[in-house]
């Protein structure tokens, strides 16, 4: 879901009035509030986050408000993680710089982090695409820390497999998400498609956002594409990237950026990443980058099977851990999702999905290791 926009909108009163004296308070607290011109609430767009426009004379701000952990951490660490994302992420020249954090307390059970305020409108495809790549490729080109130095961050050994096993532990929701039998026999050909192992997966393994879907960027007059929401960063595979920015799962979320890619236009994507990232692409190869484009779009599939479930349960009391009740969200942003869920779930579009994967595994040669019988 997209996290932030440009420029701030007024939510629902009742709402930001007390969210607003809520940070107004921690603001004091922490010393932060005597900077501060005027606190404007933004619309609740995303699943994870309220947001307020913090208007400075020396450069505006946004406060990141927790409504979850997508991580299913304590408040303390998923703060700490967030914090981490944004920081690392910064030095690839394509995320708001962070500014400070709120920590915990009675006013915000899970904190708020301050970051840079992005001035620019939502990715417009397909004409962004090559800016979205080029700020895929400033993340993925960063080198990656030595293990014992990519904490808090998640940093499997293997990410193919972690991904493999994370799409799979999503994949029990399925039974109890309300799909049809075509619709189930669909989505379990593709988890039955997955290859066990992606060779090389480590070798490939960078800083990536892991919540890439057009949505998430804005882009600046100068034509940056910056990519707002980094809660999810890991260490992993480009290929998730990329496939999250281009997959229909993706392009058709948002309202403000929907396009439906052609195979030209997903290769054009492609190609324009390959070039921003230089020789260090050549280790990314298109059996890999079409294996992550399965995974990511089961990911996405069976995501919308967990919050299906999910959805209807009562918000959590602790301010730790996932959440993803329809009570924490307002009821246009919930009823866009369910529709979108809904559509996603559709025997239609899945076929749509599986039949666009066989005509880009056509382009290729089969190999083994990195593709499966969709069917």
């Amino acid at each position: 879901m997209p996290e932030t926009s440009s420029p701030p909108a007024d939510t629902d009163r009742r709402d930001a009035d007390t969210l607003l004296a809520r940070l107004t308070r921690a603001l004091a607290r922490a010393g932060e509030l005597e900077a501060i011109q005027d606190l404007t609430t933004m619309a609740d767009t995303g699943l994870a986050h309220w947001h307020v426009w913090l208007h400075r004379r020396d450069g505006d701000r946004v406060a990141r408000i927790p409504k979850q952990s997508q991580m299913g951490l304590p408040a303390r660490d998923n703060l700490a993680y967030q914090a981490a994302c944004f920081a690392r992420a910064a030095a690839g020249g394509h995320a708001p710089t962070l500014h400070g954090r709120l920590p915990p307390d009675e006013d915000l059970p899970r904190g708020a982090l301050l970051v840079e305020a992005i001035d620019g409108r939502p990715a417009r495809l397909p004409e962004d695409l090559p800016a979205i790549a080029r700020s895929l490729a400033g993340l993925h080109r960063l080198p990656c820390p030595p293990a014992t130095e990519r904490a808090p961050l998640q940093a499997p050994d293997a990410p193919w497999r972690a991904m493999r096993e994370e799409v799979l532990g999503q994949a029990a929701a399925l039974p109890e998400a309300g799909l049809g039998t075509e619709a189930r026999r669909l989505i379990e050909a593709q988890l039955a498609a997955l290859p066990e192992r992606l060779p090389g997966d480590a070798r490939m393994a960078r800083l990536i956002s892991f919540d890439a879907h057009p949505g998430n960027f804005l882009v600046e007059a100068g034509g940056r594409a910056v990519l707002v929401d980094l809660e999810k960063c890991r260490y992993g595979l480009p290929g998730f990237d990329l496939a999250h920015a281009s997959l229909y799962t993706s392009t058709t979320w948002d309202l403000a950026s929907q396009a439906v890619l052609s195979l030209d236009q997903l290769a054009d994507f492609h190609a324009h990443w390959r070039e921003a990232m230089g020789p260090a692409a050549a280790t990314h190869s298109p059996h890999a980058l079409l294996a992550c484009r399965r995974a990511m779009w089961l990911w996405s599939l069976t995501w919308c099977a967990k919050w299906r479930v999910a959805q209807g349960r009562r918000p959590r009391h602790a301010g730790d851990g996932e959440d993803w009740s329809a009570a924490l969200s307002e009821d246009a942003l919930v009823s866009h999702v369910r529709d979108r869920v809904d559509h996603y779930l559709a025997p239609a579009t899945l076929r749509r999905g599986r039949d666009e994967l066989e005509a880009l595994a056509a382009r290729f040669p089969r190999s083994p290791h990195c593709t499966g019988s969709p069917r």
